[in-house]
């Protein structure tokens, strides 16, 4: 069974929010192990309430960040994990290309459309 990868900030947190409800309703409705990624360092993880979510949280603390495929190559190493492992969604462009590059089935959210029907249509294609 693939793990969903979630982008953190402006995709499964929103500032100043907290937990994108709506999104975290519609992850629940998966049996699938789920996954925050972020770049954030420790004071970027308490600041956006990453401590508090209901999933792991994997940070490199942007050494490096998602826009690096190193950060992929790292993340699926800690793991113990291949790209078909896993799936992954984010708001930024570079970041998912950095994810595409090391074979990992990615989506572009945008933050500001919040299409939810969208990404569940990737989720189900790709699980």
């Amino acid at each position: 069974m693939k793990t969903i990868l979630v982008d953190a900030v402006d995709t499964f947190i929103i500032e100043g929010a907290g937990i994108f409800e709506p999104m975290h309703a519609l992850l629940e409705t998966y049996s699938n192990q789920k996954v925050i990624l972020t770049n954030a360092d420790d004071e970027g993880i308490k600041r956006y309430g990453l401590d508090s979510v209901p999933y792991e949280v994997f940070t490199l603390r942007h050494n490096p960040d998602k826009t690096d495929s190193e950060y992929f190559k790292k993340m699926l190493e800690h793991f113990g994990w291949d790209t078909k492992d896993v799936i992954y969604f984010e708001h930024n462009p570079d970041a998912v290309k950095s994810a595409e590059a090391v074979g990992i089935a990615a989506y572009y959210y945008d933050k500001d459309k919040k299409d939810l029907e969208s990404l569940k249509i990737f989720l189900d294609k790709n699980l």
